[in-house]
């Protein structure tokens, strides 16, 4: 990893290194803390990605690791550097601050810098594809939970984040793969739901998103929602997962849950209805939300 890299990627770099190296070693979070002289919170943070760590931090954590082969911890040196170098972005604005889960907000700088994502969504339009109504709709369901700033707000970044995506140059390689139940899930009713899968709709006749239709005559594999997101290659070693359900959200970098979440979306896709034919039934149900004759009962599934 070169100096020029982008900032998410490499903080993934880094973190994953250290992480590692203390398994490696048989220490736990606690003993590098006390060790380091640092606070528990500290290391835990530096780990899971929600902050950086400064090339002065780095080098004697390295150091108490094992890890002193020069080129290894010169490149985790221009790493930790190129991770701090992230110039402000939209989710960083103050009125964000307190509403981003650790997870959500690695997720979106992720977002920021994937070349591919995959999604599966058993229940909704995924996050990063809804627009604002439905947004708002969803995020309503947790009311109880948070309050009603807090809903507002995650729907507005919900927006903000397909924003992003369909602002980004070149734009990422998308898949998303819906359970056939969303297109008849009237989350804030039916003018809402047609105005989300018209918007759907358009961003695959524009061909940057690609999407497929798992049907409900197929059962999927326990999955909940969840987002694979490629930093380079296709590879698992480039991949994290996002996860996520009801409020709680989490960023695995686990390459055996990778590669198990991405073997089960793969037989899902294969198993799905195809693209043509699942274009034109979000085509058909985006003009008539408020009822479930989209197509015809006896249509075959695939294209």
């Amino acid at each position: 990893m070169s100096s020029g890299d982008a900032p998410a990627a490499a903080r993934r770099k880094v973190r994953l290194a250290i992480k590692d190296a203390r398994s490696r070693k048989g220490d736990t979070q606690s003993q590098v803390a006390e060790a380091m002289e640092w606070s528990l919170s500290k290391v835990m943070r530096i780990e899971s990605g929600e902050v950086t760590i400064s090339a002065n931090d780095l080098r004697p954590l390295l150091s108490y690791l094992g890890i002193k082969d020069r080129d290894t911890v010169e490149d985790l040196i221009q790493a930790a550097k190129a991770s701090k170098r992230q110039r402000k972005q939209w989710w960083d604005d103050r009125r964000y601050q307190d509403m981003l889960t650790p997870a959500l907000r690695q997720l979106i700088s992720f977002e920021a810098e994937a070349t591919v994502i995959r999604s599966f969504a058993p229940a909704a339009i995924p996050g990063w594809l809804q627009t604002e109504a439905y947004a708002l709709a969803v995020t309503s369901g947790f009311v109880g939970d948070l309050t009603d700033d807090e809903i507002r707000t995650r729907a507005e970044i919900r927006t903000a984040r397909w924003k992003a995506l369909r602002d980004r140059a070149p734009r990422p390689k998308l898949f998303a793969l819906f359970d056939e139940s969303v297109l008849l899930r009237r989350y804030g009713g039916a003018e809402a739901l047609g105005e989300a899968l018209s918007a759907v709709s358009s961003a695959i006749a524009e061909g940057w998103l690609n999407v497929r239709l798992h049907p409900l005559s197929s059962p999927y594999p326990p999955f909940g929602q969840y987002d694979l997101l490629y930093l380079s290659s296709e590879d698992n070693s480039h991949a994290v997962l996002y996860r996520e359900s009801y409020t709680i959200d989490e960023i695995v970098d686990d390459s055996v849950r990778i590669a198990r979440h991405r073997e089960g979306w793969d037989r899902m896709w294969d198993a799905s209805i195809g693209e043509v034919e699942s274009a034109r039934r979000i085509a058909a149900a985006a003009k008539a939300p408020a009822t479930a004759d989209f197509w015809p009962a006896d249509e075959g599934s695939s294209a």
